[in-house]
């Protein structure tokens, strides 16, 4: 007797058979079966609906801005201009969309989601760069580490042991720091063109907005109907915009990007480059397991009862992101990946599933590198402030409210949150979910069930790296850097 799942084919039904429209993507999720690391094709093993396009969108926009901020902030230490910026972005998307988005996730293993862009390292690139970093030999550590990780199923293990405190605070902190990140960055845009009460307005027009589709449960038009909100209302109110990305096709050569007089101008790394680069890169990794584990419990809020199968897997994930990191920066890309938030987060609310989102992704994002001007209006603020809000940082909230409103998770969330000011999210979740595990605080129930490896050996191991890698290159307040006092 066969134990295969009947095919998504067999189980597929029309809309028309369905009293609305979402009864309809709801028995769409719960009939997927997706084919682990083999081919999977359109129309049979997965659908394609319009809903697909809510995701695509909001992840073309949030990969050219997280991408160019990434990029940028490598460009600056080491002098390149704002044009090797943008070559160096087109190109970047250039790599994902063909490469990864639509072959990896959209065609070999839909359980994979979709390798995006790592903003929480974003503040540590001035100082890898300072230390001695290069791009590419930081790019192929993470890749390695990822990878090991992935295959040993550690990233899934560390998952398990999370709880719903630990992982509500988690949300809750990243939410509301992003929210206040975004809103400020709207300001002083504003500010800078002496028309504060423009921000004011937009932030204003755009809660009004997500509690009406909040209210008629259209929730999922949040970003597309927000970026084009913010757009009419910031262009109505003065704000100067102008298209200045003309279309073409970026470099795609890895010896121009590579070279020592063109490109990132550095050349090969040597191995004093991986040294300096090492700390960081275990850093990168390990934040990729609460990051990984908050995208796939949003799904699971998300998603209908009996959808088990849609949801992204963990070390699939890490699998795809890592070979992804290492392709990239081999051809020359300066993007860090990690699991892609704005799409993954569109992709729930929408109550889609992976793939047929990521081919729709993979052709906006060959179309904006092509093109060209899409990229100009993806990162004007107010449309990027706005949909990174709406379409991110709220229902990040949303869904850490929800998980912390049963049982003692409140004790865990609370102590997550804290700690995550203190130091950052790394040591919140590692630290809180020691203290979780233990028993020390949330539910003492589930502490007696994990057994020594769960209770205090797994997460004791990830807290005391964790610390080594951040007390190395000094990200414990007031506390020296190891590597710094060591060169002095």
């Amino acid at each position: 007797m066969s134990n295969e799942q009947p095919s998504y084919q067999s189980l597929h039904k029309g809309s028309s058979n369905f009293k609305n429209r979402e009864d309809y993507l709801n028995h769409e999720l719960q009939v997927l079966s997706p084919k682990r690391w083999r081919p999977n094709l359109p129309f049979i093993d997965y659908g394609i609906e319009w809903e697909d396009l809510v995701p695509g969108v909001a992840a073309t926009i949030g990969k050219i801005v997280m991408v160019a901020a990434v990029v940028g902030a490598f460009a600056a230490p080491l002098g390149l201009s704002a044009d090797f910026v943008i070559e160096n972005v087109r190109f970047e998307l250039l790599i994902a969309a063909v490469l990864f988005v639509i072959f990896v996730s959209g065609f070999l293993n839909p359980s994979a989601n979709l390798a995006g862009t790592h903003g929480p390292l974003l503040p540590l690139i001035p100082i890898i760069v300072a230390s001695g970093g290069h791009p590419m030999a930081l790019g192929l550590l993470i890749g390695v580490f990822g990878l090991l990780l992935g295959i040993t199923k550690g990233g899934s293990a560390l998952a398990k042991l999370t709880s719903n405190g630990v992982c509500g605070g988690l949300l809750l902190y990243l939410g509301f720091i992003g929210i206040t990140g975004q809103v400020k960055k709207l300001f002083a845009w504003a500010e800078s063109y002496d028309l504060a009460y423009l921000a004011f307005v937009v932030l204003i027009a755009t809660i009004l907005m997500y509690a009406w589709l909040e209210h008629i449960q259209k929730r999922w038009l949040a970003i597309p109907l927000g970026a084009a909100m913010a757009a009419v209302l910031a262009l109505a109110l003065g704000a100067p915009f102008e298209f200045t990305t003309a279309p073409g096709m970026p470099h795609l050569n890895p010896s121009y990007w590579w070279g020592e007089s063109s490109g990132w101008q550095l050349g090969l790394p040597s191995l004093s480059h991986f040294i300096a680069v090492l700390p960081f890169a275990v850093l990168a990794v390990a934040m990729w397991s609460p990051d990984f584990l908050g995208h796939q419990v949003f799904q699971k809020l998300s998603y209908p009862k009996k959808s088990e199968r849609a949801l992204m897997d963990i070390d699939d994930t890490m699998i795809a992101a890592s070979g992804r990191q290492a392709v990239g920066s081999l051809l020359g890309g300066g993007n860090i990946a990690s699991s892609w938030g704005t799409y993954i987060i569109p992709a729930s609310i929408a109550r889609r599933p992976i793939p047929g989102g990521a081919l729709v992704t993979g052709i906006l994002c060959i179309i904006a590198a092509l093109w060209g001007y899409p990229m100009d209006l993806a990162i004007w603020p107010p449309v990027l402030c706005v949909a990174l809000i709406v379409g991110v940082f709220l229902p990040l909230m949303e869904a850490g409210m929800q998980m912390t409103r049963e049982g003692k998770t409140t004790q865990s969330a609370a102590l997550v949150v804290i700690s995550s000011v203190l130091v950052n999210p790394v040591f919140g979740w590692s630290f809180t979910m020691l203290l979780d595990n233990l028993g020390l605080v949330g539910c003492k129930d589930r502490a007696e069930e994990l057994g020594k490896r769960g209770r205090w050996l797994i997460p004791g191991v990830t807290f005391a790296v964790l610390c080594m890698v951040m007390a190395l290159i000094g990200m414990f307040p007031g506390v020296p850097a190891i590597m710094e006092t060591f060169r002095t």
